[in-house]
């Protein structure tokens, strides 16, 4: 049985491993450690999976104790490589949240250790497991539409989601890469997935133009705010037991705050994203994201050599179907749709299939669809390129940003 230890305890730990671990896959691995900087959270998070869980103050302490297989890292962002590196060095496996890091020099880091230790970096790209588009990549995959000429992808982030990125720690670049790292490191990994293709070249442009220092009546804060009675982005960390108990109550031990006005000076990341990708097979990839929709989701087309398909997803659905479309156009302007009924559970569905691939093992994987750190690598690099183009004005060239290790 494998033991697993976790480090970062926040929502993403708990819901997506954590309580899975101990309540549905205890036959196949154990959850040996838990560690956070916030003492608080640690111990909050191993009583809510129902107590007996190791809890640890010092992460070395934890790898020392716990001897664990695997550390499942779900920290801030800006820390993913320096604790799975640090994993790897104690001779144990890396399962990394997105994205795998940050930037491209923490990226090499990790693949160099990765190669030097001999053991191993899986990264979880949920997506890859949503039935929804698993059935768009095994169309593609089977040549309904040819060779892959052109791809267009965008993603719409509603307000109220959006917004919640801008109240956190990821509304700074050092600690996130922003949205083109922390966020669409999904949507890239879908199109490399998608394409089986690396990306070569880049050209990017994004902007902040609705959240950030643009309206005057603002605070440092929600709670301490005096104008929540007319801020449309009013969030009460105090409402919801999860909150509450992880972030309001644990701010004595670290002084961080869920509730940050998302209309603050210190934003520095982007809330409108363009992005151009050229894949070396010649595909080519337009890419758009924005954080204050009327309406969450996304909407793919594909153009080939034999006919385009086109697939969307978008929550509410306003028109409550049970299923999903897929659309197919052949050379003649001929349509095919398939209905891919939606799927439950986190995440489209993602999630659970995710974990069973990981702790159940034992499956074949014609698809591909377990990620590994190279893997990782090309799709943070996308959007650390893309962070880069945006900054200097120039495109970005994928081969300079990281070498794969020999």
């Amino acid at each position: 049985m494998r033991k697993i230890a976790v480090v970062g305890a926040g929502n993403r730990a708990l819901s997506m491993f954590a309580k899975p671990l101990v309540r549905q896959l205890s036959e196949n691995a154990k959850l040996c450690g838990i560690y956070d900087i916030n003492p608080h959270r640690a111990r909050l998070m191993g009583e809510q999976c129902g107590g007996g869980i190791p809890v640890f103050d010092d992460f070395d302490e934890m790898i020392r104790v716990s001897k664990p297989d695997d550390v499942i890292v779900t920290t801030i962002d800006r820390y993913h490589h320096e604790y799975i590196i640090r994993s790897l060095e104690a001779g144990c496996n890396a399962i990394s949240e997105k994205p795998m890091t940050i930037d491209a020099e923490k990226c090499q880091a990790v693949l160099d250790a990765e190669r030097k230790s001999g053991r191993k970096v899986t990264v979880t790209f949920n997506c890859r497991f949503m039935p929804y588009v698993v059935k768009v990549k095994e169309l593609l995959a089977s040549g309904v539409i040819g060779d892959i000429r052109s791809v267009h992808l965008e993603w719409q982030i509603a307000y109220s989601h959006g917004a919640d990125y801008f109240r956190r720690w990821h509304r700074k670049m050092e600690n996130s890469g922003g949205l083109l790292v922390h966020k669409a490191t999904h949507h890239f990994d879908m199109v490399n997935w998608w394409v089986d293709d690396e990306p070569e070249k880049l050209y990017a442009f994004g902007d902040l133009k609705f959240f950030g220092p643009r309206r005057e009546q603002r605070g440092e804060r929600c709670q301490t705010c005096a104008y929540t009675a007319t801020c449309p982005f009013y969030y009460d960390v105090k409402a919801n037991d999860f909150t509450r108990q992880y972030y309001y109550e644990a701010e004595g031990h670290d002084g961080y705050f869920r509730d940050q006005c998302v209309f603050g000076d210190d934003i520095d990341i982007y809330d409108t994203m363009s992005v151009n990708v050229k894949y070396r097979r010649g595909a080519l990839l337009s890419y758009s994201l924005t954080a204050y929709n009327a309406q969450e989701g996304w909407r793919a087309h594909f153009v080939g050599s034999e006919g385009r398909l086109e697939a969307e997803s978008f929550h509410p659905d306003m028109q409550e179907r049970p299923y999903n479309d897929i659309r197919i156009y052949n050379r003649a302007g001929e349509l095919q749709t398939i209905q891919v009924p939606k799927a439950t559970g986190g995440h489209g569905g993602g999630d659970e299939r995710l974990r069973k691939m990981i702790f159940v093992g034992g499956q074949d994987d014609p698809l591909g669809q377990q990620a590994d750190s190279w893997a990782g690598a090309m799709s943070l690099l996308i959007g650390a390129g893309a962070n880069r183009s945006i900054a200097t004005g120039q495109p970005v060239v994928i081969a300079d940003l990281c070498r794969r290790p020999e």
